[in-house]
Parts: C-alpha cells; sequence; structure tokens
C-alpha cells in the first residue's frame, strides 16, 4: 500500500487500520508512546489521507528512480552491516544525527543495535522518504517490542538551510552518532537537473579564479555535507560514518592539513558499490572519531573481510596514497626541473578529430572531409599509450593556431579548404560550454604552444592505471601531437627524451609514483603530482652503466651534457627560491 507516494509495512497498515479514532490530538500521542516519533503527522489533513487510504486500499504511483539525484538507498542489509561494525568498534551513542535520511534504514538499523540512544534527529528533503522513514520505524516497533524508545525527531527539510548547531548546542556532553549516506552527485549535476537541494552558491574551497572556472570548483555534495558537519560537530563527543565516494574520504582528508578539524582514529572501509547500490563508482564507509587530536592519516581496509589494505594522506607536509611505500621513495619528491604539459583541449571531437580512411579523412559524423594537410597532426590519446615508443597513431586532430589566444583568421586565406570545412561545422564551436573559450578567437583550442610542436615526446596516459612512460616520436616531418587526457614533456633531441624515459620507468621512480597516485581516481596522473617527481634525485642515483644497459647506442658525452643541463635548471630553480 501507499500513503502520499510512501509505502505503507503491512505491520503498519495494520496498526493504522485498528485504530478507531483518527483525530490528530489522538493519533500523535499514541504514536510517540509508540516509536517515540514526535509530530508525526503535523496536520488532520494527513491523517484524513491515511484514513482515506486504508478505507480505499488504494496503491498510487510507481517509486520514481532517484538515481540521477545521487539518491542510492542504503539497503538494510548493509545498514546492518554498518552498524554492527561500528558497535564492534565500541561505538554507543546516545544522540543519532542521520542528516538525509531517505528511507530510514540507518535509523531502523541503530534502533536494533545500539542500546543507548536517547535522541535520533533525522532530516530528508524528499516527502515521501520522510513517510517512509516513520512507518519503518514504527513498524521496527511494532515488531520488536519496546526496550528503548528514543525520542525521535523527523525533519522534512533541505540539509543547507537545517539548523544542526542547535542540536550541538543542545546536547554538549553527550555522544553522538553521525550516520549516513548523503547524495552521490555534484553540485553542478544537481543544478543541471534543476534540484533545489543545493547549497549557496560559494567557492568553499577558496580555489583560485582559474582552477575555479576550469572544474576545481564542481564539488561532491556529500563531500560538502560531510565537511559542513565535522565543521560544527567535530569537538563534540562522538562518531562521524559516512558511506562516499571514495573521493570524497579522500578529499576530506587532503583538507585536513587546513581544517585541522578534532578527527582522529580514521579509517575507510571499501565496499562493493556496484553490489550495494547497482553503481561502477568506487565508494566506502569513512569513518572517524570525534573531538581527538586532529589526525591526517586513515587507515584503508577492505569492509567485508576488515582486512587492512594500506595507510594513507599526510607524511610531513606530502600528501600520500601509500605511507610505508612513500617512506621508501621519497627521497625523489622534489620539483620536476621540467614543466609537465597536458594535451590538445578542443570539446569539439565530432569536426576536429578525424580517421585516414582510404586516402581520406574521416571525421566523428562518417563525413567524408576534404582540408590541405597543413594543420593536420597525428593525434595520440590515452589509450594509444601503450609500450616503450609510439611512432604511429589512429586519429589526426586540426590544430589551428600555435600558442594559446593567436588569431585564426590567417587561416581563411592560406588554407581555405580547412576554413570553409571549420566555418561550415560552427556551431560545434559555439556549443562549447566552458568560459575558457569566451572572448577568444574563432575555432580556439587550448593546451597548445611551442612545446607541443617538439619532435620528440615523453608522455604518459592520465586515465588509465599503468604508469609506464612512453617515447612519442614524429611522423614525418611533423610532430605527433597528445590530447587533454595525456601529460608530456617536450624535446628537441632524441637522446634526451630517450634518457628522461628511462629515469621516469626506473623502478625507484614507479615506486614513489605509486606511492602517490590514487588508483582510484578518475583521473589517476595529474599534472600536480608528475611535478613532484625530481629528476635530478633520481639522475645522481643513475650509473652511466645503467643507462647503457637500456640505451645501447647513448655516448658518454651525451649523458655528461643532459646531466648539466639538469643540474642548470636545478641551480636556477634554487636561485628563484632564494629570491622569491
Amino acid at each position: 500500500m501507499k500513503f502520499l507516494d510512501a509505502n505503507i509495512p503491512s505491520s503498519v497498515f495494520g496498526f493504522f487500520e485498528n485504530l478507531k479514532d483518527l483525530s490528530l490530538e489522538t493519533i500523535n500521542p499514541r504514536l510517540l508512546s509508540t516509536c517515540g516519533i514526535n509530530n508525526f503527522f503535523s496536520t488532520q489533513s494527513e491523517v484524513d489521507e491515511l484514513s482515506n487510504t486504508i478505507l480505499a486500499k488504494k496503491n498510487v504511483l510507481n517509486e520514481p528512480d532517484r538515481g540521477e539525484y545521487g539518491d542510492f538507498q542504503t539497503n538494510r542489509e548493509l545498514s546492518d552491516k554498518v552498524c554492527h561494525l561500528l558497535k564492534e568498534g565500541n561505538t554507543s551513542p546516545e544522540i543519532i544525527i542521520e542528516p538525509t535520511c531517505g528511507k530510514g534504514n540507518f535509523i531502523v538499523s541503530s534502533l536494533l543495535t545500539f542500546s543507548t540512544i536517547k535522541y535520533i534527529y533525522a532530516v530528508e528533503i524528499y516527502k515521501p522518504y520522510v513517510w517512509e522513514t516513520k512507518f519503518a520505524i514504527l513498524s521496527h516497533f511494532l515488531k520488536n517490542g519496546i526496550s528503548n524508545l528514543p525520542k525521535i525527531f523527523i525533519f522534512h527539510s533541505n540539509i543547507f538551510d537545517f539548523d544542526f548547531k542547535s542540536i550541538s548546542n543542545r546536547h554538549q556532553n553527550q555522544g553522538f552518532l553521525i550516520i549516513g549516506n548523503p547524495p552521490w552527485v555534484t553540485n553542478s549535476k544537481l543544478s543541471t537537473l534543476g534540484s533545489k537541494n543545493l547549497p549557496t552558491k560559494s567557492n568553499f574551497k577558496k580555489h583560485n579564479g582559474l582552477d575555479a572556472i576550469t572544474g576545481k570548483g564542481n564539488f561532491d555534495i556529500g563531500e560538502f555535507i560531510s565537511i559542513k558537519l565535522l565543521s560544527l560537530f567535530s569537538k563534540q563527543n562522538g562518531s562521524f560514518a559516512f558511506l562516499v565516494k571514495n573521493s570524497v574520504a579522500k578529499n576530506i582528508l587532503l583538507e585536513q592539513n587546513k581544517t585541522r578539524f578534532n578527527i582522529s582514529n580514521l579509517k575507510q572501509f571499501d565496499i562493493d558499490a556496484k553490489k550495494e547500490f547497482g553503481v561502477s563508482v568506487n565508494a566506502c564507509l569513512f569513518y572517524c572519531s570525534l573531538n581527538g587530536e586532529p589526525q591526517s592519516i586513515i587507515k584503508e581496509y577492505d569492509f567485508y573481510s576488515t582486512e587492512l589494505i594500506k595507510d594513507y594522506g599526510w607524511v610531513d607536509d606530502k600528501f600520500v596514497a601509500d605511507v610505508a611505500l612513500y617512506l621508501k621513495a621519497r627521497d625523489i619528491d622534489g620539483k620536476s626541473p621540467f614543466v609537465w604539459r597536458q594535451g590538445v583541449k578542443h570539446d569539439a571531437s565530432k569536426i576536429m578529430e578525424l580517421e585516414s580512411i582510404n586516402d581520406h579523412y574521416v571525421n566523428n559524423n562518417d563525413e567524408t572531409v576534404i582540408i590541405e594537410n597543413d594543420l593536420v597532426f597525428n593525434l595520440l590519446k590515452s589509450s594509444d599509450l601503450k609500450g616503450d615508443v609510439v611512432e604511429a597513431s589512429r586519429k589526426y586532430t586540426i590544430i589551428t593556431h600555435r600558442k594559446i589566444g593567436q588569431d585564426t583568421n590567417y587561416i581563411k586565406d592560406q588554407f581555405p579548404k580547412t576554413y570553409h570545412y571549420l566555418l561550415d561545422n560552427i556551431e560545434y564551436f559555439n556549443r562549447r560550454k566552458s568560459s575558457i573559450y569566451k572572448g577568444k578567437p574563432m575555432f580556439s583550442i587550448f593546451g597548445i604552444g611551442d612545446y607541443s610542436f617538439k619532435p620528440f615526446k615523453v608522455a604518459i596516459s592520465g586515465m588509465y592505471k599503468t604508469t609506464l612512460f612512453s617515447l612519442v616520436k614524429p611522423v614525418g616531418d611533423k610532430p605527433m601531437m597528445l590530447d587533454d587526457t595525456c601529460y608530456f614533456l617536450g624535446f628537441d633531441i632524441l637522446i634526451e627524451a630517450e634518457i628522461t624515459r628511462f629515469l621516469l620507468n626506473k623502478e625507484e621512480t614507479q615506486n614513489f609514483i605509486r606511492s602517490i597516485a590514487f588508483n582510484d581516481a578518475k583521473r589517476m596522473i595529474t599534472k600536480d603530482l608528475l611535478m613532484r617527481i625530481d629528476l635530478a634525485k633520481i639522475m645522481r642515483n643513475t650509473s652511466f652503466g645503467e643507462l647503457k644497459s637500456k640505451i645501447e647506442n647513448i655516448r658518454i658525452e651525451e649523458w655528461i651534457s643532459f646531466r648539466e643541463n639538469i643540474e642548470k635548471k636545478e641551480l636556477e630553480k634554487n636561485q628563484q627560491l632564494v629570491l622569491f
């Protein structure tokens, strides 16, 4: 049966069906003494609606799929396991806070698990779930009787407007358990869906202008809620336990060096989100004790076996993915003497990326493209960076200028076929949403500069879990381009590229990368990570004999020249540090 789009369990339906007086003044006190919920019904009209439902025994509306809102309801088996795990860890809360309670499974599991509960505060924006939570709690007490009846408050409210501070103030000396499963969705996704359940627009991580524009200002709603509650309750006694994406747990820890929340005993229990929620995402139970000495290292476990996987977090002023591995490889943590670059970004792959079929170019719309060859370059994507050396590509791309912001009007006069092709497809450029293209010349691209035209490159995929570096060679007299999922260093001299690739693929370098790279991240390899690889330190630990065993044609003079070049860059870097 359904009531206001909420399912009514049979035990609850039977309870209401047997009540003779369905007036607000009578029914609310009865429910308070039965299940502890304050103001079960808000108005007489809600009671009347229930009465009509009972009389008609009607079914209304199928439950909507709210997955696009990041609403993945925790099943009872999982919520029971979470509460059991917490109890095994000596959690014994007096106050339960569930900020996004959904259908109430965490509340029911808590009632079954913890005998110490005195108050429960639950918040939910979706009204049918508010009712399902009330019915689930009532059903629990009807089936199990009353051994402990806490005071329960369930609020139909937007979490971002809810006053949690008053709850914190009301229970200063009691033990909290903040538990739940906040939405697994970003603020920009909810905004696109037209959701009103959004925080006030703010750059809450204080990113600089460019980072905010290019995506770092987009944050996970679960992360926002977690940080909001930790900021309010970290100095209270108790525990915090949220089901979140792994990226949220990592970001909370990443910010801990600045926020210094009073959280300790940090743990991450990795769950199988495909099994539990039917979604392909890396997720976990993030746990911490409140009101402790601030800690910034977390222990990562398997949720089902509770086997320790690794520790990660802050070591001194460095954020690392594997503490034990990092301590063995930390000697090469520093600053790269070369600037790592990202590949070409155009956001118009349908027309800007081409294949060569039967000596003709074909775009991603399966249209034959007749243009001059001058602005067409071989293109590599992350999936193409396999093996030690890459000398060919399956894709091509049009490069409209040699540096960011350069005028593209020259194409009209020098390459009329290319110009007309691009102009005929101008809507693809006009559709690009990123603000980086605003005010830029027609057909503009990004991730382009003198470095893009270096004939030899050492490159790595940002999207795949491999940490292999490949040598990319030119095709004929043209350098190969990489797309923006790749990172690279450009070289004019082949032997310098070969030496760099050797140094980056050494075991000590690979161990260091694995110690700071999070393999569950959407982009495992980033520019920030690569800039931490100090080639000068790796070079000093490398003999000419090691090089000779891998690069047969290398001469000692070339090795010396490379070393001198690196030492020169190291000296310039140190001089800049002294000046600034």
